[in-house]
């Protein structure tokens, strides 16, 4: 179903889209390809909204620091002090995050309004282009998100974007799950699949990567999360073709259990420490599937350099059920 939702202060409108199959229900925003609720049943059928947001678009555009919900871009996470080198050209960003330049800059993919259509009988598909030097990234690029629910009530959503010079891409989604429906989230049970992950300096950029064994980042099996986690996990498959599954977050109290399969070979794990007021510290936890953070900059990381010929593809699978 797509409805007016919104309209903005120059006359946009915003328009949100409902999916439902198999018991869970999406809505999904054209501002920011914001995923704005998913409500799913717990073990004894009681539906709950299991992702932070607001009921109206002024929430989004008065709090849009921890990018709830958000379609992420140009590149996801930061980018050590706004600038990169492709080709023996450096390109200057935004330092939106001090020094650095954080989930695509001051107005990233997060702050745009989307073309919305129709993809099949249970997705919707965002699309737009983001003109060459739009937040100082170079190249044309024709970009897409496709959010669909499968037949177990799994959303899926597929990446897209080709360029027309060579550019950096790195997309995600920016949802922050609370299993409970509200209350903190500390208390989730999560398992990742990686043996390493990326140690941060001060200004949260890779310093390496480091093995996970005795230390505090070790979810290879299930534990509680706990609180002041904002790290790239190294995923043990690495980049796939398909979507494989990589983590699982779990709500003992309500038996919802959250699934996450990708092909990208990182997942940023952040409990959303700092969130401002409506909301409170440690309300959610954001499974961000991504490349590395800082990659541009770092060589011996995977690449996210995408060139004319090619075609950026990157899908994740949020699967929901209950124990």
């Amino acid at each position: 179903m797509n409805e007016l939702f919104a309209t903005l202060s120059d006359g946009t409108p915003v328009h949100r889209w409902t999916l439902e199959r198999a018991g869970v229900r999406v809505r999904i925003l054209s501002y920011g390809g914001i995923v704005q609720s998913v409500e799913v049943p717990d073990r004894d059928g009681r539906t709950a909204d299991v992702v932070l947001g607001f009921a109206e678009l002024d929430g989004y555009l008065e709090h849009s620091g921890p990018y709830l919900g958000a379609f992420i871009g140009r590149y996801a996470n930061r980018i050590a002090g706004g600038r990169f080198e492709l080709d023996g050209l450096t390109y200057a960003l935004a330092p939106n995050n001090a020094p650095n330049s954080l989930h695509g800059g001051e107005r990233g993919f997060d702050k745009r309004v989307w073309d919305m259509e129709p993809a099949g009988e249970h997705g919707v598909r965002l699309s737009r282009v983001s003109a060459h030097g739009e937040e100082g990234f170079p190249g044309r690029l024709e970009v897409s998100g496709t959010y669909s629910l499968d037949e177990s009530g799994a959303l899926r959503i597929s990446y897209e974007a080709v360029t027309d010079a060579p550019t950096i891409v790195n997309l995600t989604n920016h949802s922050y799950f609370n299993l409970a429906g509200s209350g903190n989230a500390g208390g989730h049970e999560l398992r990742i699949a990686a043996s390493r992950f990326t140690p941060v300096d001060a200004d949260l950029i890779p310093t390496g990567i480091e093995e996970v064994a005795d230390t505090r980042f070790d979810f290879r099996r299930t534990r509680k999360v706990g609180a002041d986690y904002d790290h790239n996990f190294v995923l043990d498959k690495g980049i796939t073709e398909g979507a494989v599954e990589v983590a699982e977050l779990s709500d003992p109290a309500s038996g919802r259990v959250l699934t996450v399969a990708t092909t990208e070979p990182g997942l940023q794990l952040y409990t959303a420490d700092h969130l401002p007021e409506p909301f409170a510290p440690g309300d959610g936890i954001a499974l961000e599937t991504q490349h590395f953070p800082d990659s541009p900059n770092r060589p011996e990381f995977p690449s996210t350099v995408l060139r004319p010929e090619e075609t950026y593809r990157s899908e994740t699978v949020y699967g929901f059920t209950s124990r």
